[in-house]
């Protein structure tokens, strides 16, 4: 591709009347993710982005009504590359493609991710991705988070898919292995924002931006808990957040995880057959403890995608199976839990008297 790249973006939105009385410049971010708040500023104080008619800066305060325009042109210096890294989609068409996106992909580049990422691998897919923002990519999955993304095709469905987004009807569906056993399902609803001390962390805080996250029980095991979680907002790191919030961490998250917590008895149970290498200088078989300190990403996975599609209007659904590593590791905690099962019956037995 040239070393530069012209793009004409055109765009409108009503802010909110909910969002009355919130700065201009945040509320902007929200209409519209796919754009930095930087980027949004500038065009303000160029006069691409206006209010009802007029540029304000970024500070004021909105009423809820107002209508928000963008005609600017997007210049990208050291356009991304294509690199003909694979993809795993799950559906395509005119108008969006749906991927299964693997465990180590990061979505864009960014810093420390200049090349390899999934725009690289869209934009050798198709070309024309390049004259759309971030090639597409109309909402993320973290690095080693797994599972369905959606990806527009044309400026229109772009627009269409980000205001379901904003209007939350897309519906994802994740399957996330916590530490810790519940008794039901529930909701967190907690807002999130920066961490205070940790740039590379969010966290839980009363001025952070609102996130509601609902979860169920799909499977429980001695130690841990198989959740379905569903989202109404999508907050970075939202579902990982808020279960360290209930201190119930995902297994294998290292950010917001803490020290693995090796259950009892795991370390005498042989594990099922799966990806993981033996134990280094031991000819032994793995035991479910090996599996639970080789897997080394957090345990999540999004599992099912419902939207609308933007051309024609019918409701899609998708669903992808698990990854082999994430499939094996409930393997191995499935046969811990026939062990503990197996020892809890004999301890019944020994205290029955006929």
């Amino acid at each position: 591709m040239n070393d530069q790249s012209i793009t004409e973006i055109t765009r409108e939105a009503t802010i909110p009347d909910a969002a009355a009385g919130r700065r201009l410049d945040a509320v902007l971010a929200e209409l519209f993710p796919e754009f930095s708040r930087a980027r949004l500023q500038r065009w303000l104080k160029e006069g691409a982005l206006t209010v009802n008619g007029t540029s304000p800066r970024g500070r004021v305060a909105v009423k809820g009504g107002e209508q928000v325009r963008i005609t600017a042109t997007q210049s990208e210096e050291g356009v991304v590359e294509p690199e003909p890294i694979p993809l795993e989609i799950v559906y395509e068409d005119e108008a969006l493609l749906v991927i299964n996106k693997p465990a180590g992909l990061v979505v864009h580049p960014g810093a420390g991710n200049a090349a390899g990422t999934l725009q690289n691998a869209l934009l050798h897919h198709d070309a024309r991705l390049g004259g759309l923002p971030r090639g597409g990519i109309v909402h993320r999955l973290d690095r080693d988070t797994t599972g369905l993304m959606v990806v527009a095709k044309t400026l229109q469905a772009h627009t269409h898919l980000v205001e379901q987004l904003q209007a939350r009807t897309v519906g994802r569906e994740y399957l996330a292995l916590v530490t810790g056993t519940f008794t039901a399902g529930g909701k967190v609803d907690a807002p999130i924002g920066r961490h205070p001390r940790d740039r590379l962390r969010m966290a839980v805080q009363e001025a952070g931006k609102p996130a509601v996250t609902h979860y169920r029980i799909d499977t429980r095991f001695p130690a841990h808990t198989l959740l379905r979680c569903k989202l109404e907002s999508g907050r970075t790191h939202q579902i990982r957040v808020h279960m360290a919030h209930l201190h119930h961490p995902i297994v294998g998250d290292s950010l917001y995880g803490g020290r693995l917590r090796m259950p009892g008895g795991v370390e005498s149970v042989p594990a099922p057959e799966g990806p993981w290498p033996p134990r280094k200088g031991d000819i032994e078989p793995p035991t479910v403890a090996d599996c639970l300190r080789w897997f080394r990403r957090q345990a999540l996975h999004a599992e099912t995608l419902t939207l609308v599609h933007p051309a024609r209007g019918e409701t899609l659904s998708w669903s992808v199976d698990l990854p082999t590593d994430y499939a094996g590791l409930l393997e191995a905690l499935t046969a811990h839990r026939a062990v503990v099962e197996e020892a809890e019956a004999e301890e019944r037995n020994r205290g029955w008297r006929p």
